[in-house]
């Protein structure tokens, strides 16, 4: 197998979550906090303070593991990373935080890039991504906005349990706001 059966797939997502861009560097680099809001990982362990081992549901029932190290980094501002050593699906991706123009917010910005192998796992990892890779980016990006403000991962009456096909996070039905919440949204 070639290079030539190998294939990119780069992908980028923004939101903007209303905390200081300290914070959200903070908890983000704090890797092990990642699969709270990340649905395709099920473990990030630190091994020191550049290395980490990923762990991350794969198609069939399958999991991938890898190492992976920091490459890139300025405290409160941006991460890059890049996976190490021999894995099934070499990756590396960056995060970075600027201060959206409200002045109070934070827009986060995320680039990942995968390399996909030819060969079966390939064409598994090809076919679990499909055509959606960037809206399951953003639906974790969705989700690391609602840890971040709520505490949580929030959901609606209609979905209480997730997407059952994906296991997704078990989440609370949706609330109305309280007096305080919406004071507080309505003074700021």
């Amino acid at each position: 197998m070639g290079a030539a059966e190998e294939k990119i797939m780069d992908m980028t997502a923004t939101t903007t979550v209303r905390k200081p861009a300290s914070e959200l560097y903070a908890y983000w680099r704090r890797l092990d906090n990642l699969p709270t809001f990340m649905a395709h990982l099920d473990e990030v362990r630190t091994m020191d303070a550049r290395r980490s081992h990923w762990k991350a549901s794969a198609p069939f029932d399958r999991t991938v593991e890898w190492d992976a190290e920091i490459t890139d980094e300025t405290p409160g501002e941006r991460i890059g990373w890049r996976s190490v050593g021999e894995t099934d699906v070499p990756n590396s991706g960056t995060v970075w935080f600027a201060q959206a123009p409200d002045r109070v917010s934070t827009e986060v910005h995320v680039l990942l890039v995968y390399d996909i192998p030819g060969g079966d796992l390939g064409k598994a990892v090809a076919t679990y991504f499909g055509d959606e890779p960037r809206q399951m980016l953003d639906d974790d990006l969705r989700r690391f906005k609602q840890v971040m403000e709520t505490g949580e991962v929030v959901r609606s009456d209609g979905a209480p349990w997730g997407k059952h096909a994906r296991k997704e996070f078990p989440q609370r039905p949706a609330q109305p706001l309280s007096a305080d919440e919406l004071a507080k949204g309505a003074g700021e």
